[in-house]
């Protein structure tokens, strides 16, 4: 195992929580590496996520699941700085990023007031079925990754989290892409989109929003039409097309779950 690269650091703090990551957080934790403080809230790995972390010099706490949205957002108090980027294991910040990212915070070149920014998006590119994709849902996938956490943070959901920003304060666009290496065959991948589903169902359940039919048909069918057609996912071949059409699936799947839930209920 090769040793952290010596490189240039940030008053940064990157963040990642994992569970049995050691085969992806080595990379993640490299690219990294010209962040000051490296934090790793840990749910209780059995592999080597741990070791692994300690030896690129990360933090480790051990935090019990709270659910993504609440872990991310527990992992982002533990953090040196305020600004944090905020990494899953499986993501890598591109050569590009990283300079954007450089720019911001060495002072070496003009970049906005961040005494105004609370966020910065970046484009994150997906890798899937042996290709990345460059079009339709699978690019550019603009993630909210990189903010100052006294003015945002992230939401409470358990799954499809996102980083809520105070009223009034801006958020910027980076160039470079977060690289989203997910090494995951189709078939857990799909065992995933199934536990998702499950999880966005009993949300729609707990907030009382039974799905009329209209719904169930026409939302998989926009979906489409939004992300293969006019955002040409066609354009990534064959890959493009199976993303297209799980995404479509657990459009359709997510509120038949929550109508079934929701009638047993009754």
């Amino acid at each position: 195992m090769s040793n952290p690269p010596a490189t240039p650091t940030l008053p940064l703090s990157a963040v990642f929580i994992t569970l049995n990551a050691a085969s992806q957080l080595e990379a993640a934790l490299r690219s990294v590496a010209f962040c000051q403080d490296i934090v790793v809230v840990d749910s209780g790995s059995t592999d080597n996520t741990v070791a692994l972390a300690q030896q690129y010099g990360a933090r480790v706490v051990f935090k019990e699941w709270l659910g993504f949205g609440p872990q991310k957002q527990f992992a982002v108090a533990q953090a040196q700085f305020d600004w944090v980027l905020c990494l899953d294991a499986d993501e890598r910040v591109s050569p590009e990023l990283m300079v954007s990212i450089q720019r911001l915070f060495s002072g070496s070149t003009p970049e906005p007031d961040l005494r105004n920014v609370a966020a910065f998006d970046m484009p994150r590119c997906n890798f899937f079925m042996g290709r990345y994709l460059r079009h339709g849902e699978g690019y550019p996938d603009l993630s909210r990754r990189l903010f100052h956490r006294a003015r945002a943070g992230w939401s409470n959901d358990a799954v499809h989290e996102k980083v809520e920003v105070q009223g009034g304060l801006a958020v910027k666009r980076l160039q470079g892409d977060l690289l989203h290496e997910s090494a995951e065959t189709l078939q857990s991948y799909l065992a995933k989109q199934n536990r998702y589903t499950t999880i966005q169902a009993e949300q729609l359940a707990a907030r009382g929003k039974r799905p009329g039919f209209a719904k169930l048909v026409l939302s998989p069918v926009v979906r489409f039409i939004k992300f293969y057609v006019v955002r040409r996912g066609f354009l990534d071949g064959w890959p493009g097309f199976v993303h297209i059409v799980i995404g479509c699936f657990n459009s359709f799947v997510k509120y038949a779950k929550a109508r079934e839930l929701m009638d047993r209920q009754r």
